[in-house]
């Protein structure tokens, strides 16, 4: 059995870089958490081109179980951190019984990451619309033909869930399913 081979720790030499980009004593003393996270988010989109808003998203289902699952970051202010998703999906139920979540923003590149826990609230419908119809047709129209977190039967009953959206939208934007939603995470804490 062959095992496959863990990439390597950085060389001292790039890990003493690192240390020293990341020395910048004045960070302790921002005031504003979320600004600070910002100006970090800007520098990981930088360093960490490939979805350097990913973050994972720990919730707790109805038997106190916790999940865990890579969502993206779709807006950041002083009212906490928003992203989206299909509110009958695993998440979706696990956030309506337990308004309550983790987040976890890692940027390897930067050698920082960010914990953030807070409470959720659904974002307002029409930032949800504003967000929705920013979205990739693609990306519309799978929202209406996709039921998230539940079994498929077939990838071609998928594609054929998908046809069935296109020819229903023909000629016409597709609007905001009521079950597609976003969330924000008001922060009680970051780290």
């Amino acid at each position: 059995m062959s095992q496959s081979p863990i990439p390597p720790s950085p060389s001292a030499q790039d890990y003493a870089a690192q240390l020293a980009a990341n020395a910048d004593e004045a960070v302790f003393e921002r005031a504003d958490p979320i600004a600070l996270f910002t100006d970090w988010l800007a520098e990981a989109r930088k360093t960490e081109p490939n979805d350097s808003n990913a973050m994972a998203l720990a919730t707790v289902d109805a038997d106190g179980l916790p999940d865990c699952r890579m969502v993206l970051l779709k807006g950041v202010d002083g009212r906490g951190f928003a992203f989206y998703s299909n509110r009958e999906s695993a998440k979706g139920q696990e956030l309506a019984g337990q308004p309550r979540a983790a987040l976890l923003f890692h940027w390897k590149s930067l050698r920082r990451q960010v914990r953030i826990r807070g409470t959720v609230e659904p974002v307002s419908a029409e930032e949800a619309d504003a967000y929705f119809a920013s979205r990739a047709r693609e990306s519309r129209i799978g929202a209406w033909a996709s039921d998230q977190s539940r079994p498929i039967d077939s990838r071609a009953a998928l594609e054929a869930q998908v046809a069935a959206a296109e020819a229903r939208f023909e000629g016409q934007e597709p609007p905001r399913p009521e079950r597609w939603i976003g969330w924000r995470v008001v922060p009680d804490s970051i780290e």
